[in-house]
């Protein structure tokens, strides 16, 4: 509560003259996860930066550096948007620059859910859609060989296909989140009383909490916490749409939509309805930074 009231009191025009020291920051960041001995590998993933207990995840703040970036390049472009040279080129580059270190790391889903909350951030500023189209285009080979060229990909969009073919290898994780829904019915077993996590669901703590909270709360639980993300999400839309100023609105619905997207394909990932992406749960799961 005192960080929220210290936020609404913040002059938030402050950010824009960190924009790039904080891109910059960012970019050594990404790079120092991949080649620095402090780089940590967790499950075959070097995604994090380790300093004794303390571990950071980089790409965590790529999500905020690049919205912050954008949100100014856009409003200084503003204007100029239409034209593909000068108000979307210097962008795609920039994103696509972060999206390929993260896609390194290997994180495609974070790379993934960059590259949309960006497209969609530039298209609300006023992108030609067929300049984002033709960007999706080009990155579209990239992403089909990242999902089909790496084998433990391939199996997990299998697994996503048909999970109950291979429910005790590739299948595993998302027939254990069935079961834990399953088991919840409508009003749950009771806050802490779950079963599935106790080593039966893998990451229950952070990519598959919301298994957690649906065999625990249930039903109803499961409704409450979905609610309460669309009235966030929608609170947020309309704090965007009414700031006076461009660089505010952008920086806004930046940061909403990078909530919203993170939390649908987490919800999608639980649920079944997407392949498993490692991504956590805004405001919920544990995480690693």
């Amino acid at each position: 509560l005192l960080a929220l009231v210290l936020a609404m009191r913040f002059d938030y025009g402050i950010i824009r003259r960190f924009t790039y020291p904080l891109l910059a920051i960012n970019l050594i960041l990404l790079l120092m996860v991949l080649v620095s001995p402090w780089g940590k590998e967790v499950g075959g993933a070097r995604r994090w930066l380790a300093f004794g207990p303390v571990s950071f995840q980089p790409s965590e703040l790529s999500k905020f550096a690049l919205i912050i970036y954008l949100a100014h390049s856009l409003s200084k472009r503003w204007g100029r948007l239409k034209e593909f040279t000068y108000g979307y080129l210097p962008n795609f580059i920039i994103i696509g620059l972060f999206a390929a270190l993260i896609l390194f790391q290997p994180d495609l889903g974070t790379a993934l859910t960059l590259l949309v909350v960006c497209s969609l951030l530039c298209y609300i500023a006023g992108i030609r859609f067929s300049h984002v189209c033709y960007s999706a285009l080009f990155c579209l080979p990239f992403v089909i060989m990242a999902l089909f060229k790496v084998e433990f990909r391939r199996q997990r969009l299998l697994a996503f296909l048909n999970p109950w073919s291979d429910p005790l290898n590739s299948g595993y994780q998302i027939t254990q989140s069935f079961l834990a829904f399953g088991g919840g019915g409508l009003w749950g077993l009771g806050l802490g009383q779950g079963r599935q996590k106790l080593f039966y669901l893998p990451e229950p703590h952070t990519d598959f909490v919301f298994s957690i909270i649906g065999e625990e709360l249930g039903f109803i639980g499961v409704l409450g916490i979905i609610l309460l993300l669309v009235l966030l999400v929608w609170r947020g839309f309309r704090v965007a749409a009414r700031l006076p100023d461009l660089y505010g609105s952008l920086l806004a619905f930046g940061i909403v939509l990078s909530i919203a997207i993170q939390s649908s394909i987490n919800l999608g990932v639980v649920v079944g309805l997407l392949p498993i992406k490692g991504l956590p749960f805004p405001f919920i799961s544990l995480g690693g930074t």
